[in-house]
């Protein structure tokens, strides 16, 4: 029996992958490789010393998702894939939710008929909208204010009607704050394309001298310093997160939300200066107008999933720079050996091809 990471070569999925392994369990990943690298995939194998399969395959390909779990005994799903920019939403809101509901409906409906009834899905604190009251507690109304946002809280409405169309079925609906950080072996991490949409790959790569400066929206806002304030979260203790809950799944029936957060606020400047502090390094910044929609302070209260999950973040805002810093310095333009490979630089790895009618469907195991 085996794990179903979808999304697992992304930031996120990735780190997931090492915990899930380091644990003991078997995964199978699926990802189209659109907004990530196979490169990561390879990093976790050797950080974890473990074989797994991968299959190159889009979620809205019901035919080559069906090879999957054909081809595998699926026990439970987590599900990170996914578009997840913000911007990019509001600019292709069709695209947004063409790819993020269909691809969950296609899901749900192969893991339906394979009799595989368990998921933890990657939902996103988005789905509270403009909160004015923190700490931000899952009963709290839903209104998301962008069509990435509304993906998310429509795939959580969709699964609540799966669930009580079926009892079942057990789902984990995961909101997370504001993901920050990278494995300590520095060898993943996050690796955005583009100009970055979060903070810290913002400040990393200002370090790195990839960008110029850093760009603050507003500093006007009732925080200590006017500059917003969120919940960052270190990736390993979100990847913990998704094993808590899938232990939860796996024991139980239901639909339960949770916050993915650790209950504290920092600034845009109190995380500048600590990354200096950590660092030794400058970030030169501007500031700007606010984006429309921001909020000045965003933190979560995670007790629920302390209290069902038995999950607490343990990493602090220090690890999470020198955690990220170690990534942005030892892989200065990301997963540069993927582009090497891509080039014809050094050898890559030979997938394992299982479909010749289908040139994008195949295996990647380690080596």
């Amino acid at each position: 029996m085996a794990i179903l990471v979808t999304g697992g070569s992304g930031y996120i999925g990735s780190h997931t992958c090492v915990e899930l392994l380091n644990a003991g369990y078997d995964i199978v990943v699926v990802d189209n490789l659109t907004n990530s690298r196979l490169e990561s995939l390879r990093r976790v194998r050797e950080i974890t010393g473990r074989d797994f399969k991968f299959y190159k395959v889009d979620l809205l390909d019901q035919e080559a998702l069906i090879r999957v779990f054909a081809q595998n005994k699926i026990d439970a799903v987590i599900h990170f894939a996914g578009h997840k920019s913000v911007g990019e939403s509001v600019r292709l809101p069709l695209w947004y939710y063409h790819n993020n509901i269909t691809g969950t409906l296609v899901l749900c409906k192969v893991m339906e008929k394979y009799g595989v009834k368990n998921i933890v899905f990657s939902s996103s604190a988005t789905v509270y909208g403009l909160q004015e009251k923190v700490p931000i507690a899952e009963e709290l109304p839903l209104s998301a204010t962008n069509p990435y946002g509304r993906t998310k809280l429509m795939i959580e409405e969709m699964l609540r009607d799966l669930y009580l169309s079926d009892s079942n079925w057990s789902i984990a609906l995961l909101r997370y704050f504001n993901p920050a950080g990278a494995h300590n072996s520095g060898l993943i991490g996050e690796d955005p394309n583009g100009i970055p949409n979060n903070l810290m790959p913002y400040i990393t790569q200002v370090a790195a001298g990839r960008l110029k400066e850093l760009q603050v929206f507003g500093n006007d806002y009732e925080t200590i310093d006017g500059t917003g304030v969120r919940d960052f979260i270190h990736v390993v203790d979100l990847a913990l997160g998704h094993l808590s809950a899938l232990t939860k799944v796996m024991a139980t029936t239901g639909v339960e939300a949770y916050n993915l957060g650790t209950g504290r606020g920092y600034s845009v400047l109190e995380l500048v200066k600590a990354f200096e502090t950590v660092t030794g390094m400058r970030i030169p910044y501007t500031i700007t107008s606010r984006r429309p929609g921001d909020i000045g302070i965003c933190y979560a209260n995670p007790s629920k999933a302390e209290r069902e999950l038995g999950w607490v973040a343990e990493k602090g805002i220090e690890e999470m720079c020198s955690d990220s810093w170690r990534w942005q310095s030892n892989n200065p333009n990301g997963y540069l050996e993927e582009a090497k490979i891509a080039a014809g630089v050094g050898a890559a790895p030979s997938p394992r091809t299982l479909s010749r009618s289908n040139e994008d469907f195949f295996v990647y195991i380690g080596r």
